[in-house]
């Protein structure tokens, strides 16, 4: 399998799984100080000229929750997905929020460009987004967390798919000091050997 990623990107999530499932994978960088996501090879690939893409022999999965489950169903004894209905809603449920408001609003510094034309718009999406990243890392830190990870004492999906959007938050200008459960989760994740690898290869 090949995985498009950039790094720091949420593309790094599957990365992370890959690694804690123990499938092995061809890392392929799409370069956007290049453009390269929006060029016509890359969109032969994903038309969406997004990461992360995985290339498997059945076709090409993109966007990251399903790029996520379809590597956790690869790689069942790995339990990235808990067999408990309640749990695995409830991993769903973070990953879900991850998805379409955290990122949205991280995103929102700089990507104005997919929901408004005019600069003075750009600048003030921008503005807004320490106050809307801080509301999400408030909700992750008192909703989401219910142990060292987001289920508590195991890891899931869910986990590797928070950790990367906490590495976006000291540049969103989040104090972290505020968010000791973000805080403890953040080091929990990066004593794993998963974080370890992508951090040497340059990933994160």
């Amino acid at each position: 399998m090949k995985l498009y990623y950039f790094p720091k990107t949420i593309s790094i999530a599957a990365v992370l799984a890959l690694h804690e499932a123990g499938v092995e994978f061809e890392a392929v960088k799409v370069d956007f100080s290049k453009a390269e996501q929006a060029g016509p090879h890359y969109h032969a690939i994903n038309p969406k000229g997004r990461v992360p893409a995985l290339v498997t022999d059945q076709g090409v999965v993109t966007e990251t929750g399903a790029i996520l489950e379809y590597i956790a169903a690869l790689a069942p004894e790995a339990g990235l997905v808990p067999a408990d209905a309640l749990q695995a809603a409830r991993m769903r449920e973070a990953m879900y929020y991850l998805a379409s408001t955290a990122h949205v609003n991280h995103a929102h510094k700089m990507r104005g460009a997919r929901w408004a034309t005019q600069e003075t718009s750009f600048a003030d999406m921008a503005a807004k987004v320490p106050e809307t990243m801080t509301a999400s890392a408030a909700y992750l830190e008192n909703k989401v967390l219910a142990g060292p990870f987001v289920l508590g004492e195991r890891i899931s999906l869910a986990d590797v798919y928070l950790y990367v959007v906490c590495t976006w938050l000291p540049g969103d200008q989040v104090d972290m000091t505020a968010f000791p459960k973000l805080t403890g989760f953040v080091a929990a994740m990066e004593a794993r050997p998963s974080v370890a690898k992508a951090r040497a290869d340059g990933m994160i």
